[in-house]
């Protein structure tokens, strides 16, 4: 696995129904890779692998009980992990037994240990069976009281310095064009005047500085954006606090052409100011061949 400091492996074990599919869910939504039911004997070649893949450095596994005989070289495989100097944490999810037989009525699932449906015997034997891997665990949640919203809200918190920033993806286009179907926020422009009916500036895009002087001499244009501004940096600490890692903010005006290029270009440079990745894309000038 890459060596940088953010590199992190997360091990999910834990009691069948306290949790751990939903926590895999939520580490996957902030952009963990993630692999379930991984028997640990394949973890050496899979620290190979993840080696060579620059693009990964944040893996998520679930090694639990139902890996049957599988599941008995957990303890060889972790020691392969310090040896190799592999950064990991261990997540354990427990729950009470009221709350666990609970689940599995409400799902009518088996337990994967439970013998004649003997619910209760199942969850004690696991429990005997992973006693020794909970003691090793860097992080124990008991998840009895939990929705698995409040589980991913504490999740988030704790695997928080993990993540990258949030990645603003800002897209100009022309409302002659339809919308962009992925957009989460969509602003009109087209209260704006518009370039176009200038002759003189009509042939020319928002990446031309005469049309950005035009745009920003307007008083609404600054007016509009010292409103957007605040509203913007007040929402995205709330998408990131939410678990969201990636946004979509469509800028449109008639024709995609000068306002919407102008002020995605500046608003792009305030967001990056601010710390966040940004995407830019000007989705109708390329189509024109004009980017």
């Amino acid at each position: 696995m890459p060596s940088q400091a953010r590199a992190q492996l997360v091990i999910i074990s834990g009691l069948s129904g306290a949790g751990k599919t939903q926590a895999l869910r939520c580490l996957e939504d902030m952009g963990f890779f993630c692999i379930d039911n991984l028997p640990p004997s394949l973890v050496p070649g899979l620290v190979d692998l993840l080696g060579k893949a620059r693009d990964i450095d944040r893996v998520a596994l679930v090694m639990d009980i139902r890996g049957g005989q599988f599941f008995q070289g957990l303890e060889e495989a972790l020691a392969y992990l310090e040896r190799q100097q592999v950064p990991f944490k261990i997540l354990f999810l427990e729950a009470d037994d009221e709350v666990l037989v609970r689940r599995f009525k409400e799902t009518r699932r088996n337990h994967p240990l439970s013998r004649h449906g003997q619910i209760l015997e199942g969850i004690a034997e696991e429990r005997r069976k992973l006693s020794e891997l909970r003691g090793k665990a860097d992080i124990i949640i008991d998840t009895s009281e939990m929705t698995p919203r409040q589980l991913g809200e504490r999740l988030r918190e704790i695997f928080s310095s993990l993540r990258y920033p949030l990645v603003v993806n800002l897209v100009s286009f022309g409302y002659k064009y339809g919308l962009p179907l992925d957009a989460d926020i969509v602003l009109d422009l087209r209260f704006l005047p518009n370039p176009f009916y200038i002759p003189e500036l009509r042939p020319f895009t928002g990446h031309d500085q005469r049309v950005v002087d035009y745009i920003f001499s307007l008083e609404e244009t600054r007016d509009f954006l010292e409103k957007l501004e605040e509203l913007i940096f007040y929402l995205l600490p709330y998408y990131q606090r939410e678990g969201r890692n990636y946004i979509v903010i469509a800028l449109g005006c008639t024709g995609g052409q000068h306002r919407s290029v102008a002020l995605a270009n500046y608003l792009a440079g305030k967001i990056k100011g601010r710390g966040y990745e940004v995407l830019l894309k000007h989705r109708d000038l390329e189509r024109r061949g004009l980017s």
